[in-house]
């Protein structure tokens, strides 16, 4: 608290991380309530690849496991598969030693 009173560019940055941070947190939720399984695992991948961040995304993908993924949207890890499966053979991604994710795939997450 002292530091927070005392620092006044570390008490906006910390602001500006606990308001993104609760940003963040709401639209997970709002993502969970209104959006199909496959949305939310286009949204997370996107959100992985750094769709939507200051800079160039990374479109490969860090390495997650597909019963990860399916904990992160509340799914099993079969319908993470088929889905995983439905966006390369629409070439949303690609593997190639990793996972790469295209910005096409922003077309799931935007439009029905």
């Amino acid at each position: 608290m002292e530091a927070l009173h005392r620092e006044h560019e570390f008490s906006d940055l910390f602001v500006a991380y606990l308001l993104s941070r609760n940003i963040r947190y709401e639209e997970d939720l709002v993502d969970q309530l209104f959006n199909s399984s496959e949305k939310r695992l286009a949204r997370i991948l996107l959100l992985l690849a750094h769709f939507g961040k200051e800079g160039n995304p990374e479109t490969v993908v860090p390495k997650i496991s597909q019963e990860m993924l399916a904990e992160m949207i509340g799914t099993t890890r079969s319908r993470v598969s088929f889905f995983m499966n439905r966006f390369r053979k629409l070439g949303f991604i690609h593997y190639n030693g990793g996972l790469q994710v295209h910005s096409s795939l922003l077309h799931v997450v935007l439009h029905d």
